[in-house]
């Protein structure tokens, strides 16, 4: 599979119709904030990636948009990194249609920075070895790389490929996160740790973990 590096691309505005981190989601009419099913309540927003219908990415026009809720109100309390403990979600929406989300006013609900995101596609090789060839050979750190957007999961610890909740069958991955590039920008995922977002698209389900 073809590796797609997500790189930091600066600042954008917090309601970009962009891959990002932090800033406030895009939502279609009708969402709902996603609460925490330990704590009741309202989750973190991580991400917003622009992803395709097949498990290629890269290759056409985003046509979904997976967004990511992580919660934070008591780090580790709520069993955030289990794809099916309630205190993740991922959603996925139609990519028209789209307004920012009304914010819950209490809560741990956004990163303090909106990081941009550039995809660029490289190889066959493994994510760990075409994000550091492409540190070395831009000049710039390790940790501007944000993840990666399809391709396969390098995995911390061993394969946790959820399945989908409708249909039973293994979901396809879409993403992998580092934790972020500074303290302002940074995702919890248990200190150096990598999130892994997975779709079943003909459902519409989304789910998310993390490892470290």
């Amino acid at each position: 599979m073809i590796t797609t590096l997500m790189t930091y691309a600066g600042p954008v505005d917090d309601q970009a119709l962009a891959t990002r981190t932090g800033g406030v989601p895009l939502v279609p009419a009708g969402f709902v904030w996603p609460q925490c099913g330990a704590c009741a309540g309202p989750m973190q927003f991580l991400a917003q990636l622009l992803v395709n219908a097949s498990r290629t990415q890269g290759t056409a026009p985003a046509e979904r948009i997976l967004s990511i809720f992580m919660c934070q109100n008591d780090p580790g309390l709520c069993d955030e990194w289990d794809p099916v403990a309630g205190g993740n979600r991922a959603l996925l929406f139609a990519r028209t249609g789209l307004t920012a989300a009304p914010v819950p006013a209490e809560g741990e609900t956004l990163l303090p920075e909106t990081c941009g995101i550039d995809c660029t596609t490289a190889d066959t090789a493994p994510y760990p070895e075409v994000r550091s060839r492409w540190s070395q050979a831009q000049g710039r750190p390790l940790r501007d790389v944000l993840g990666q957007l399809g391709g396969a999961p390098s995995w911390l610890q061993h394969d946790e490929t959820p399945a989908c909740p409708s249909c039973a069958e293994p979901m396809s991955f879409m993403a992998q996160l580092e934790e972020g590039r500074d303290h302002q920008t940074a995702m919890n995922f248990g200190g150096g740790g990598c999130g892994y977002a997975f779709a079943c698209q003909p459902c519409e389900q989304g789910s998310f973990l993390w490892q470290c």
